[in-house]
C-alpha cells in the first residue's frame, strides 16, 4: 500500500524559526513579530488544517507537544520517525542538535493506545556521533508498490546512510542531487519531500532542481517504468511548496492530495488538471509555519502505515 489515511500530527506550543536548521534550509525566512505570536499563528493553522483533514475523513492522532525541552520544530515529525507495515518504526539522526529533542517514546505508546501494533525499532540515530544524517521521509520519498527509495543527497541525507536504509527495508536506491538558487548559486535543497512528491499513480517533481541531466533522467525512467504520470513542478512553485505535498486516504477510500494553499495558488491550471484526473485535491492555508519553518503540509503529517491488533 503506497498511501495511509491515519496521519500523526505533533502540536505545537513553542513554534518559532529554527536558528539551528536555517544554515541549510534556504525556505526559512524571519518574520517580524513576536515569538509568542507566531506560535499563536502557528497553532490556528494547525488546528485548521487538522479539521480540514478529518472532514475528509483521514484519521489524525494529534499529539500535544511539551514547553521543555525547547523542540521549535516538532510540528515537522515526519523527519525524526516513520512507522511502516511491517511493525517496524525507524527513528533517525537529524541535523540540528535541537530538532534531536523532539523524539519522544511515548508517541509510541499513544499509538498502541490506538490500536497500532510495534514489533520493531531500527535506530539510526548513533549516525549523529559520526556527524551523518538522514532526516526520515523528508530525506526518503519510498514507492512503497515497487519497492524503491528517493533520496536527494545533502548534509541532511548521507548517502550511506540511505544505502543501509534501503538494504534494511528491501528497497532499490534512487540517489541523485537536488539544487536550488539560493543569492545566485546553486545549493542542495535540505530535503527531498520538498521538491518531490510520490502519489499512488503520479509523481510531483521539480526536475529543474536536478542539475545533472544523466540524474534527472535516470529519476524519470524509473518513475515512467513504474508507471507513474510525471507532473513536473517550476523551481518557482517549488518555492512556494508545491513539491510538499502527500496523498492520504479520506472518506469511502477516496484519494486525497493534500497540500498549502500557497501550494495550490502557485499551481497551474493544467497541473491541477492532472493531479486531480487521480485525486481531490485538498489545501489548507499554513503561512506562517511554511515562513518561519521552512516545511510545509507534507512536513506536518507523519504516515502511520503500522498494522493495527486483531
Amino acid at each position: 500500500m503506497q498511501i495511509t489515511n491515519t496521519i500523526l500530527m505533533i502540536r505545537p506550543v513553542a513554534f518559532r524559526m529554527n536558528e539551528q536548521t536555517a544554515v541549510n534550509n534556504y525556505f526559512q525566512e524571519t518574520l517580524e513579530i513576536t515569538n509568542a505570536e507566531i506560535n499563536k499563528k502557528a497553532q490556528q493553522e494547525f488546528d485548521t488544517f487538522v479539521e480540514v483533514l478529518r472532514s475528509h475523513g483521514v484519521e489524525v492522532i494529534v499529539i500535544e507537544d511539551t514547553k521543555e525541552p525547547d523542540t521549535p520544530d516538532s510540528i515537522f515529525p515526519n523527519n525524526w520517525v516513520s512507522f511502516h507495515a511491517t511493525g517496524t518504526v525507524a527513528v533517525y539522526p537529524m541535523f540540528a542538535k535541537n530538532r534531536r529533542l523532539e523524539r519522544r517514546e511515548e508517541i509510541f505508546e499513544v499509538l498502541e493506545q490506538h490500536d497500532f501494533r510495534i514489533d520493531d525499532i531500527l535506530d539510526y540515530t548513533s549516525a549523529e556521533e559520526e556527524g551523518l544524517f538522514l532526516e526520515g521521509t523528508g530525506s526518503i520519498l519510498k514507492d512503497r508498490v515497487h519497492q524503491k527509495a528517493y533520496c536527494a543527497l545533502s548534509e541532511r541525507a548521507d548517502e550511506e546512510l540511505f544505502i543501509e536504509f534501503c538494504e534494511d527495508f528491501d528497497c532499490f536506491p534512487v540517489l541523485f542531487t537536488a539544487n536550488q538558487t539560493v543569492e545566485g548559486e546553486r545549493k542542495p535543497i535540505y530535503h527531498t519531500n520538498v521538491m518531490m512528491a510520490m502519489a499512488e499513480t503520479f509523481a510531483v517533481i521539480c526536475l529543474d532542481s536536478i542539475d545533472d541531466k544523466k540524474e534527472r533522467k535516470n529519476v524519470v525512467e524509473h518513475l515512467k517504468k513504474d508507471g507513474k504520470q510525471v507532473i513536473p513542478i517550476t523551481e518557482a512553485q517549488m518555492h512556494a511548496f508545491a513539491g510538499n505535498m502527500l496523498q492520504v486516504i479520506g472518506a469511502n477510500d477516496q484519494r486525497l492530495m493534500v497540500m498549502s494553499t500557497q501550494a495550490y495558488n502557485s499551481l497551474r491550471q493544467d497541473q491541477i488538471d492532472a493531479i486531480t484526473e487521480y485525486c481531490k485535491i485538498v489545501h489548507s492555508p499554513l503561512d506562517t509555519i511554511e515562513t518561519c519553518g521552512g516545511g510545509s503540509a507534507r512536513c506536518m503529517m507523519a504516515e502511520v502505515f503500522l498494522p493495527r491488533n486483531d
